[in-house]
């Protein structure tokens, strides 16, 4: 069997790894109660589904919304404009779920970005939490924040044929499983040779090196 299994052509095992891997994530997405927001469903999209999230609940508030920057450890601005507005008038920074609570950071990185894009406002939006610090820079600095929670209670105040497009496109397809940053194709589970340590990396590996840790989906 495991000489068999050597004798196999690369192409043919690298399609069964990922075979195996889609199976056990389309498991793991029915699990879910797609019908509803629920804060475990939120913080499991992954970090690009998460994105276009964050753009489409913008959208439906009014603004114009465009992605200027979008990054591997599943971060990205958003310039949000009003209704005929050449410039944009908020700036969005918006985080998927992490292990850990959002820090300062991220808020430094936004309050920089705010006079560079010629925004008046900011807004840092994660499907996580955040600690204590975070939220005390951003209170001095008038950046408004939205966590899982406050996300999950701006959607239900939303009309419901709006809200219900937002669940829509955030359960369509493969929601849980990372999108690779530079292929813009879905990674799949892999384990590191020496600790067997689970990380998430690209299927077009060695051409593409790009790894994400497992922990940035819960």
């Amino acid at each position: 069997m495991l000489q068999t299994a050597i004798s196999l052509p690369f192409s043919l095992l690298h399609r069964s790894v990922r075979s195996a891997g889609e199976r056990d994530q389309a498991a793991k997405r029915a699990s879910f109660d797609a019908t509803k927001w629920t804060l475990e469903l939120l913080r499991h999209l992954e970090w690009r589904r998460f994105e276009e999230l964050c753009t489409a609940y913008f959208e439906a508030l009014g603004f114009t919304a465009s992605v200027t920057r979008s990054r591997a450890d599943g971060a990205a601005d958003i310039a949000l404009r009003i209704e005929g507005a050449d410039t944009a008038s908020v700036l969005v920074h918006c985080k998927a779920w992490s292990a850990y609570p959002i820090g300062l950071k991220p808020l430094q990185e936004l309050f920089a970005g705010m006079a560079p894009a010629g925004a008046g406002e900011a807004v840092l939006v994660t499907s996580g939490r955040f600690n204590p610090p975070a939220a005390d820079f951003a209170a001095k600095h008038k950046i408004e924040l939205l966590d899982g929670a406050r996300l999950l209670a701006e959607f239900a105040g939303l009309v419901p044929e709006k809200a219900l497009a937002l669940l829509k496109l955030a359960t369509r397809g493969d929601f849980l499983t990372p999108t690779c940053p530079g292929c813009s194709i879905k990674m799949i589970s892999r384990k590191s040779t020496g600790e067997g340590r689970p990380f998430w990396g690209c299927v077009n590996y060695p051409s593409c090196k790009q790894t994400f840790s497992s922990v940035l989906v819960p």
